[in-house]
């Protein structure tokens, strides 16, 4: 069945992504974006394009009554951790006021489902031991980042409880693939894998002491994440909280060695102090989220994709 849905966000790494998807399906898609991250050259073609700031509630309203989507798929977001830290009312201006606009325009225009970006990799805090943080797990956020998408989860909450209104929220875990940016607050793979093409050093920011293997994560590819927000905008997974993950960890050196053996190059790698606000580690715990959408693409194949992606495209 065509469904017209709004993406917001939607000329971002992830976004245009799922707006790919969308238009491949045959729905009729729209994407609102300020481009302050998102890219033109990532805009498709085919979905209608809404410049604006989710910051200004004037703008979103006009943009929701105009397109009037059915389903509203969220992906703007203040992403950085680092950032957060240095900005923290930034981050919260955009990831929580810039939502309940959001939201008041969804509510005022008949908005059926909104899918929510939100984020496993920070939410749960430090995942000790051998442990895969699950849905339902005590939430322990400790980066502003982290906090300004709990929140949301709450007002979602609130939202649904009074209002009726059907939201899915879905917690990423590290995301990676082709289209990420390499520049600015990346991720480690995207900025791995433009350098290590460049036969430039690398650099492991230490977990704890300067020289170690780096943070401890949870790696996902960004097919899985369009794959469970279709499923999402789609009415499937009802009203509920996922991990989208893999449940697999993996530190920072294992990614540099995963990205040179499939890029066929060797660098030099560096080592860094920890960075404000990162968790030592974070993994996932998976099982929901294959009972429902099967298994994810595991890492050695993601990483191939999205080297083979770096190969082909510029920065």
């Amino acid at each position: 069945m065509r469904v017209r849905v709004l993406v917001t966000g939607g000329a971002g790494f992830i976004g245009s992504h799922i707006v790919e998807a969308l238009v491949s399906a045959g729905h009729e898609t729209a994407v609102a974006d300020d481009l302050s991250t998102g890219r033109e050259r990532n805009l498709h073609p085919a979905a209608r394009f809404y410049r604006l700031d989710i910051r200004d509630p004037a703008a979103v309203d006009r943009c929701l009554a105009e397109f009037r989507p059915a389903a509203v798929s969220h992906q703007a977001a203040q992403t950085s951790v680092a950032v957060s830290t240095r900005e923290p009312a930034r981050d919260a201006e955009i990831n929580v006021l810039g939502t309940i606009h959001l939201l008041g325009a969804c509510v005022r225009h008949g908005v059926e489902r909104l899918v929510f970006a939100s984020t496993g990799g920070a939410i749960y805090g430090e995942v000790e031991g051998e442990r895969r943080a699950k849905v339902g797990d005590q939430t322990h956020p400790l980066s502003p980042y982290a906090c300004s998408k709990l929140a949301v989860e709450h007002y979602l909450d609130a939202w649904r409880a009074e209002l009726g209104f059907h939201s899915t929220v879905l917690r990423y875990a590290n995301v990676y693939g082709p289209r990420q940016d390499p520049h600015g607050e990346a991720g480690v793979v995207a900025i791995f894998a433009r350098r290590i093409l460049d036969g430039s050093a690398i650099q492991i920011n230490a977990m704890r002491d300067i020289g170690d293997d780096g943070c401890i994560r949870d790696y996902v590819y960004v097919g899985d994440v369009v794959r469970a927000n279709l499923t999402a905008l789609a009415g499937k997974l009802g009203d509920r909280t996922i991990n989208v993950c893999t449940g697999v960890a993996a530190d920072t050196k294992a990614i540099a060695r995963g990205l040179m053996a499939e890029l066929g190059r060797t660098v030099t790698i560096g080592h860094g102090p920890r960075r404000a606000g990162d968790l030592l580690r974070s993994v996932l715990d998976p099982t929901e989220m294959e009972a429902l959408l099967g298994a994810p693409v595991g890492l050695e194949a993601g990483l191939a994709e999205t080297g083979r992606w770096f190969r082909e495209h510029g920065p």
